[in-house]
C-alpha cells in the first residue's frame, strides 16, 4: 500500500447498496448477503490490519455478537475464523459517552483526531475505520487513505450514505476490482491526497 512518507493508512471499508447506502433508514442490514467466499475476503482484510477504529455504535454492534460467535450453532467456518481474528485485533474506540471498553480495545474519549493521526504516523500501521459516522469525521479531516466498497445488487432508496457530504472534491484512483460468485463487486480506491 502506498502512503505518504511511509506512514500508516486508514481504510474505510463497508458493504454498500448500488445507490450508495450502508444501512436502511431503520438501520437494518438484512439486505447484505455474505456467503463464505465474501466472508473469507473480509477475514483477509481484517487479518492484514494493525488495528481497527470504531465509534460507539459500531463498537457496540460488533461486541454484541463477535466475542461469542463461536457459540452460535449457525456460525459458518468463515464466521468463526473472523471471530478469532476480531478478538485478537487491537481496537481503538472513539467515544465520549462510553465509560469502558473490552475485548482488546482502548477507549479514546478526547482529542480523537489527534490520536488517530498519531497512530497513522507509525510506518506500516494500517487501520480500518468501522462505521459511516466515524469514517465521515476522519474523511473530512483528510485522514482516510483508501475506500473499499463491497457493492451489493440492491437499491435501498434511502438510508445512511457510505460517503458523507464534503466541502470539496475528493479524487480517487481505482486500485482493484473483484467480482464474487454472489454478484457482489469489490471496488478498492486510493484517496489522492494533495501534495
Amino acid at each position: 500500500m502506498t502512503t505518504l512518507y511511509g506512514m500508516g493508512s486508514i481504510i474505510y471499508s463497508m458493504s454498500v447498496s448500488l445507490d450508495g447506502f450502508v444501512e436502511t433508514p431503520s438501520r437494518s442490514l438484512d439486505w447484505v448477503q455474505v456467503d463464505e467466499e465474501l466472508h473469507s475476503a473480509f477475514n483477509e482484510e481484517e487479518r492484514a490490519l494493525s488495528a481497527v477504529i470504531y465509534g460507539r455504535r459500531m463498537y457496540e454492534l460488533m461486541t454484541d455478537y463477535w466475542p461469542t460467535a463461536e457459540d452460535d450453532p449457525a456460525a459458518t467456518p468463515a464466521m468463526i475464523e473472523f471471530a478469532r481474528i476480531w478478538r485478537e485485533k487491537p481496537k481503538v474506540v472513539l467515544s465520549s459517552s462510553l465509560q469502558e471498553v473490552a475485548w482488546n480495545s482502548r477507549l479514546v474519549r478526547e482529542d480523537a483526531a489527534d490520536e488517530v493521526a498519531r497512530l497513522k504516523a507509525q510506518p506500516g500501521f494500517d487501520m480500518s475505520v468501522g462505521g459511516p459516522t466515524t469514517a465521515a469525521g476522519l474523511m473530512r479531516l483528510g485522514l482516510i487513505d483508501q475506500v473499499r466498497l463491497y457493492l451489493h445488487a440492491v437499491i435501498l432508496g434511502a438510508g445512511t450514505p457510505f460517503f458523507p457530504a464534503l466541502d470539496a472534491l475528493l479524487p480517487l484512483e481505482l486500485l482493484e476490482t473483484r467480482t464474487f460468485a454472489s454478484g457482489v463487486v469489490h471496488l478498492r480506491y486510493e484517496v489522492v491526497h494533495p501534495t
